[in-house]
């Protein structure tokens, strides 16, 4: 059996710098995800210490009635008016970790620079909610934006999804329910990173990503999908790679490392999309693993990253 590749040489030198100099091996923490192990990982990363945010954000918090803990915080400018798109994101941590507060800088940004809503969903994390809690508790957020879009200042017919990694498993998903249901619209789909085959059967699946190991894939699979993880009866709004008609989705970008485990699934469903006929957009970044582009400034690639995504993003609500 050929042995997998080794990445390490091909990081970007900036990016792997940043690994070496780094307090704390992420990856290393993550692979050790278990069933034990997860509630003191939750806990050292919710003990980060939150950005400094804009106080040109009004952010409200609301619970989904019926979905036990799940929540939505929207962020809106405190000076907007009128009916304006919004973006509706879903977290990442491989499904098992994070919180909707992971994205509050993100909107800080989006809000103020591009005048939108934005809402984010705190979904109940496996393995304490399995499929389909997750995605159902993303779903019913979404509908409740739809419901509330005109109290919102929302455009409800400009209100588009996304998510990072698991995040954007989830969205990829979620496109996929509200298309088959036809009862919610979505304008676009971003997806950066996505989460979306629980197969691990692609060759960069068995990379040793430095921050999202093949060991930690597993285990994340493994709390969302239990025994079914990897057998035949796994839905394609579990995991979206599997779908067989992605037909008639919305615009799409997808956005990975070129280093990053995912990346096999990511440009094969980027493909097929654009087979199935969706107006998709592809960027894959040399040199970049899982999570590149929360390095932020700190790398040329991970600023070439997101400015890349806002102005997609751009495009999308101009």
């Amino acid at each position: 059996m050929t042995q997998p590749l080794d990445i390490r040489p091909l990081l970007d030198p900036e990016i792997a710098a940043l690994l070496a100099a780094s307090p704390v091996d992420i990856g290393g923490v993550l692979a050790s995800l278990t069933n034990e192990s997860i509630v003191d990982i939750r806990a050292m990363f919710s003990a980060t210490p939150p950005p400094a945010l804009s106080d040109t954000i009004e952010r409200t918090d609301h619970v989904l009635v019926d979905r036990g803990t799940a929540t939505l915080r929207v962020h809106r400018p405190k000076n907007l008016a009128g009916q304006r798109p919004c973006v509706y994101w879903m977290h990442g941590g491989g499904l098992v970790l994070g919180d909707n507060k992971m994205d509050d800088a993100r909107f800080d940004s989006w809000c103020n620079e591009y005048g939108i809503v934005g809402v984010s969903v705190d979904y109940r994390l496996a393995p304490e909610y399995p499929y389909p809690t997750p995605l159902e508790d993303c779903y019913a957020g979404l509908a409740w934006v739809h419901q509330n879009a005109e109290s919102l200042g929302i455009d409800a017919t400009r209100i588009g999804i996304g998510g990072a990694s698991a995040g954007a498993g989830l969205a990829a998903g979620l496109a996929l329910l509200a298309r088959d249901r036809g009862d919610l619209s979505v304008a676009f789909q971003l997806l950066i990173y996505p989460m979306i085959d629980d197969r691990q059967i692609t060759v960069s699946s068995t990379w040793s990503d430095p921050i999202w190991s093949p060991a930690a894939n597993t285990f994340g699979w493994t709390a969302y999908l239990g025994d079914k993880k990897g057998t035949s009866d796994v839905e394609p709004y579990a995991a979206p790679a599997r779908a067989t008609d992605l037909s008639a989705l919305p615009p799409t970008l997808i956005s990975v490392g070129a280093l990053d485990g995912f990346s096999d699934e990511d440009i094969d469903y980027a493909v097929r999309l654009r087979h199935a006929g969706v107006a998709v957009e592809l960027h894959v970044y040399p040199g970049a693993p899982h999570g590149f582009d929360t390095f932020g400034d700190f790398t040329a690639i991970s600023r070439r990253a997101v400015a890349e995504t806002n102005s997609w993003l751009q495009g999308q609500i101009s």
